[in-house]
């Protein structure tokens, strides 16, 4: 469900990230996250990085199982690539923006929802569209409380 009363249309500059890549089942998705974050957390430390946004994962190619996914940050200079972690971006251009207010197991339908939205306007959805966990989650938290950028490039 989107819980934004509209998406909105922006332009964005690309955006310089260390991230962890990789083809992941979607039953490992959390484990790879999990793993990921740790990677990058010792990386960026080791390297003393500015982490300057919050977490995102960016979907490349379409939705299926198994996902093409990055998880990383934004930081404030390229990363020296490891076994783990690499240089990436967020990309830039024309993308169709919302914020889900909600839990994770609702993005599925967020994204359902966007993906409409975007057709809805006469725009061709691109393959890369990517989340950022604007609200950091813990395990007291309620999951209502969570909100989590969602961003897809479009054309057309």
């Amino acid at each position: 469900m989107i819980s934004a009363p509209e998406p909105e249309l922006t332009r964005i500059k690309p955006v310089v990230t260390a991230a962890v890549r990789a083809v992941v089942p979607v039953a490992g998705l959390r484990d790879f996250f999990d793993a990921s974050f740790g990677a990058l957390a010792r990386t960026i430390a080791a390297q003393r990085l500015e982490i300057v946004s919050p977490a995102f994962g960016l979907y490349h190619g379409p939705d299926g199982d198994p996902i093409d996914i990055e998880v990383g940050f934004a930081v404030s200079q390229a990363v020296e690539p490891n076994d783990t972690v690499v240089n990436g971006s967020l990309p830039g251009g024309r993308v169709a923006r919302v914020i889900h207010a909600g839990g994770f197991d609702e993005l599925s339908s967020a994204w359902d929802g966007l993906h409409a939205w975007i057709w809805s306007r006469g725009l061709t959805p691109g393959d890369e569209r990517w989340e950022v966990y604007t609200t950091q989650p813990s395990p007291e938290m309620d999951p209502a409380d969570l909100r989590t950028e969602l961003n897809w490039t479009v054309g057309g």
